[in-house]
């Protein structure tokens, strides 16, 4: 079976591997559809914390399930999701719930091989049914878990001023769930491709290019600072100025992340009472949660995605493709027209 391998970075070559197996616990699975993420584009550029080489990448996956365990309540032609967070289930973080901080978390495609084969194995537990969502529309859940999430950190109240900063795709994942959740949003980047993009193609209303003073520009729009300040952008400048942004009472919650350190004001930060989240990865519940939306038609997140390609083409054309014009999310065809 062929499968595409990055054995470092800035190398990913075609290998033979062997073909899975179901098993017990696990479903024999063909993969139709394989999102493109930072984390792959990171791993390829060596840029990727938490991750080892060789790998093969992959974990915004819709898959269908080709044979499964007779008591999964899988059956071949199901379409699905993939939850790609293997957790312990036994580590304090698990035992209260919070598996996404489980101290011995595996991701697909960063610590464990991931889907960009035609067929893999996947745990039954990990696998989220749709007969509702396209291929696209399921391969696009784990990108918007990531946001969802981030969205349910935040807590956000009905009508809160809410300031997102960076609009890449989990930012734009972010928007539309803070959105779903009747935040009065304010999204804001650097670049006016993507502010003009989140407006015209997600219909992100209130979208602005971040000014010089961030901090006036958002008391401008809300009329205060805001209560809740979600930072995408995995740059240290901007995660440290996000400090001087929310009210009062406020919150932060970083969902984008970098290899370093960050630093503020203390004085600044507890004469505020402000309260620092992180946001890491998501919860099985959010699939569910992001399904139920989706098939809904509460969230239309297909506008996400701007380039596709083949499989057979990646090796030659994933290491570059985050230099490609107008690249918000990118799809892998494993089947096209599946």
């Amino acid at each position: 079976m062929k499968t595409a391998i990055l054995q470092n970075p800035g190398s990913l070559a075609w290998v033979e591997s062997p073909e899975p197996a179901a098993s017990a616990d696990s479903a024999l699975v063909r993969v139709l559809r394989c999102g493109v993420c930072g984390t792959d584009i990171h791993a390829i550029t060596g840029k990727q914390p938490f991750f080892s080489y060789p790998r093969r990448l992959g974990h915004e996956l819709c898959v269908e399930v080709i044979e499964a365990p007779p008591d999964s309540g899988l059956n071949p032609g199901d379409r699905c999701a993939v939850e790609p967070y293997l957790f312990c289930g036994s580590c304090p973080a698990c035992r209260i719930g919070r598996t996404n901080c489980c101290r011995g978390l595996q991701v697909m495609g960063v610590h464990i091989d991931g889907g960009h084969a035609p067929r893999i194995g996947v745990p039954v537990d990990k696998l989220h049914v749709s007969s509702r969502l396209s291929p696209d529309e399921l391969a696009l859940v784990e990108p918007l878990v990531i946001g969802a999430h981030g969205i349910e950190r935040a807590a956000l109240r009905t009508g809160e001023p809410t300031l997102i900063i960076g609009l890449g795709p989990i930012g734009l994942a972010a928007a539309l769930f803070a959105r779903a959740a009747g935040a009065n949003c304010l999204c804001v980047d650097t670049q006016p491709s993507r502010v003009d993009y989140a407006h015209r193609q997600l219909g992100l209303r209130a979208c602005q290019l971040a000014g010089g003073d961030l901090k006036e520009q958002t008391i401008a729009h809300f009329g205060q600072m805001p209560a809740a300040v979600i930072d995408a952008t995995g740059n240290p400048a901007s995660m440290e100025a996000a400090f001087d942004l929310p009210e009062h009472g406020g919150r932060i919650v970083f969902i984008g992340l970098f290899i370093g350190s960050v630093s503020f004001d203390d004085p600044s930060f507890h004469r505020r009472e402000l309260t620092l989240l992180a946001s890491r990865a998501g919860l099985p519940g959010t699939f569910n949660s992001v399904i139920d939306l989706l098939e809904r038609k509460q969230i239309d997140a297909l506008p996400l995605i701007t380039h596709r390609m083949p499989f057979d083409s990646i090796v030659d054309r994933l290491p570059g493709i985050h230099r490609e014009p107008g690249l918000v999310k990118a799809m892998i065809d494993f089947q096209p027209g599946s």
